[in-house]
Order: structure tokens, then C-alpha cells, then sequence
């Protein structure tokens, strides 16, 4: 994932939902961690020790974790032990979350907009999104058909979060997730927890924990799904036996699947533009949502048809050239969904239309 986006979602909820910061304990078993997932009879790489050493050796965290491991899901502790002793503790990781402030309060400053969506709105993006659509077209049709996602939108999210592959990350998923786990306090119950999502995900899909590589902070594949989200919305979609997020095929249909879980409507639109008074009294922002009639009780009305009875965000995007007002409908909440952010949400619409209009200009013209 872009930095800036991953960014936004480890500070404002992201994908799957971030807890509140709580000191750090061995992890417990709770009710909701019955696993019905079927495992390998044997194990992903072969791993062995009878206690953990390297990087992690002596953090009674770990060994909790390690414990509960055993417990809840059945991976034997020796296993776990050496898998854990070729784990390797991140600074640089840690030094770059530790300079990250909270999530910015209060009204954006001018020309953030402008300043954001120029990181995206590039030759780069558009055209790579187009060459992506020529190759993977299938899949993206099947997707569309199957989840009645457009292709574009599938597109501008892979191309905010890796430009369609390019940028998927370096860091062994194992060593970003196990450092801010068990030596990042502020978020070590969510980071803790998405550990323990990629350990029964290596189980089920059967592959080598070493093997993954994804963003500093775990992030995985095209579409930079974390591991909590891979087990809830991953799916097959080349129907190859295997839920490959770094196969364009998987990522298209598991993006797909995602928007559709969330509660997509297929043929709605995203946003309109907002006829406003003067002085904007509501308060904006994505998850700032209101009636019609609430918006014409105070002269805010939309631009154009919008389906009856959806609660509308009003959006305030400031740009170079002076503040915009749009309305979020039903399906632009669906994308903050991904990453709970409006100017995140937007980009990816205006991506979108951007691939889609220079794909159908090409098409027209037999390029």
C-alpha cells in the first residue's frame, strides 16, 4: 500500500477494524476463535526448536502468543518456536510508526486535495490501469458479472495501493507483523491479532511463512489486503485451487468480493456534486451523513439524481482553487470502507473514471 494511504489505515480503521490502544498481554482465546478452516496435515516449512531464539528470544509476549497458538488453532509450539527464531526484528519499522502523528483534526488545510489526488492522477496510473484492463480482461469481467463491481473501481483501488503490482512491498510479512506486534505498544493488540491471521492463513492455503513479502506494516499483494482481511474476502477466482493475492486474477476477484460484502450496489453512482449556500454549516466527512431532506433544510442539495432514501456524505475537498462540496452516496461509504478516508475514497473514483474513460477512447479508436 502507498504510504500515505496505509498510513490512514493503521490511524483511522482501515480494512478490518483497529482496536484501542491497551498494554501489551498474552493473548487470551476468546469465543470468536473457533477456526473452521481446514490445515495441512503437514506443516508449511519445516521448522523446529525447543525454545525461541534470535531477534525475539526472551519476550514473555511471545511466548504467550505461542502458547495460545498451540491452543486455539493446534500448530505445535516447537514448530512456532523455530519459525519465530528466523524472525527478524524491524527498527526501521518502528522508527517510521513511532514519527507518524494520530489522525489529522479539524478542517483540512487548503489545496490538501489538490496536493493528494496530484500523487495519483498520474500518466503512470492511468495507463498502467488501461494495459491491465487489456491484459486481465476476463477476470475483471468475471468479476463484474460474478460481484457486480465495475472494472474501473477494481482498478483505481490496485492502483492507489501497489500501481497495479508495481509496488507491493519488500518486508517478509512475518518479520512486519511479529516486530509491531510484540515492540510497537500502541497498536499491539491489532497487530497481535493480524499475526495470528497470517499464521492460520500460511496453515490454510499451505504456504511457507518465509516465503510472503508485502508492505512494512503486513500488508499483502496487489490489492494489499491484511491478513484478518485475506481470510474474510480472498477468494479463487482463476479457480487454480489457491487464494494467490499476488496473481492478478485472485486480487481482481477478492477486491471484487470485498466491495461486494461491504455492500456494493451494482449500477448505483458514487458521488454528485453538492449545491450549496454560501456558509456550509454541517459538519463533512465521509462518515458525516445525512437525508435529503436534512440537506434541503439547511439549502444543500444534490447536483444531479441520486436513488431515493440513501443517506449522503458531505464531502469537503480543498483544493488549489478554492473548496468543493461533493456528496458520498451508499457506494462511495463501500470504498472508505478499504481505507477510512475521504480524500482516499475520492481518489480512487477519479482514478477510476480516468482509467475508464481512456480504455473506452481506445477501444473507440482501435488502438
Amino acid at each position: 500500500m502507498k504510504i500515505e494511504a496505509l498510513l490512514l489505515l493503521l490511524t483511522l480503521g482501515g480494512c478490518t477494524s483497529h482496536k484501542a490502544v491497551t498494554p501489551v498481554q498474552p493473548v487470551q482465546p476468546h469465543p470468536t476463535e473457533t477456526r473452521t478452516e481446514a490445515r495441512p496435515t503437514t506443516l508449511p516449512g519445516h521448522f523446529s526448536a525447543s525454545r525461541v531464539t534470535g531477534d525475539f528470544a526472551g519476550y514473555p509476549q511471545l511466548d504467550g502468543f505461542i502458547l495460545h497458538m498451540e491452543a486455539v488453532h493446534g500448530i505445535p509450539r516447537n514448530y512456532l518456536y523455530g519459525l519465530f527464531s528466523q524472525a527478524h526484528r524491524r527498527q526501521w519499522t518502528l522508527d517510521y510508526m513511532n514519527r507518524q502523528g494520530g489522525p489529522s483534526q479539524g478542517k483540512p488545510r487548503q489545496g490538501s486535495w489538490s496536493k493528494y489526488r496530484a500523487q495519483f492522477l498520474t500518466e503512470l496510473h492511468i495507463e498502467s490501469g488501461v494495459a491491465f484492463w487489456r491484459r486481465h480482461a476476463p477476470a475483471l469481467r468475471q468479476a463484474e458479472e460474478r460481484y457486480g463491481v465495475p472494472p474501473e473501481y477494481i482498478l483505481g483501488i490496485m492502483g492507489v495501493e501497489t500501481i497495479y503490482g508495481r509496488n507491493m512491498g519488500k518486508d517478509r510479512v512475518l518479520d512486519a507483523l511479529t516486530t509491531l506486534a510484540f515492540d510497537y505498544p500502541r497498536r499491539s493488540a491489532y497487530f497481535t491479532e493480524e499475526l495470528e491471521n497470517f499464521l492460520v492463513m500460511v496453515q490454510t492455503e499451505n504456504i511457507d511463512p518465509l516465503e510472503l513479502r508485502g508492505s512494512f506494516a503486513g500488508a499483502m499483494g496487489l490489492g494489499q489486503f491484511m491478513p484478518g482481511s485475506f481470510l474474510k474476502w480472498a477468494v479463487d477466482h482463476n479457480l487454480d485451487g489457491r487464494r494467490d493475492l499476488w496473481h492478478p486474477d485472485d486480487a481482481v476477484g477478492s477486491i471484487a468480493n470485498y466491495f461486494s460484502e461491504h455492500g456494493w450496489h451494482p449500477g448505483e453512482p458514487v458521488v454528485v456534486q453538492a449545491l450549496v449556500p454560501a456558509d456550509v454549516a454541517l459538519p463533512t466527512g465521509y462518515d458525516q451523513q445525512y437525508s435529503l431532506p436534512e440537506l434541503a433544510a439547511v439549502g444543500i442539495y444534490p447536483g444531479s439524481e441520486v436513488p431515493a432514501g440513501d443517506k449522503l456524505s458531505l464531502l469537503l475537498l480543498r483544493g488549489n482553487a478554492g473548496d468543493e462540496y461533493w456528496l458520498g452516496l451508499h457506494n462511495f461509504f463501500v470504498i472508505t470502507r478499504y481505507n477510512h478516508s475521504t480524500h482516499y475514497a475520492m481518489v480512487v473514483h477519479d482514478l477510476a473514471k480516468a482509467i475508464k474513460q481512456r480504455y473506452l477512447g481506445a477501444a473507440a479508436g482501435g488502438l
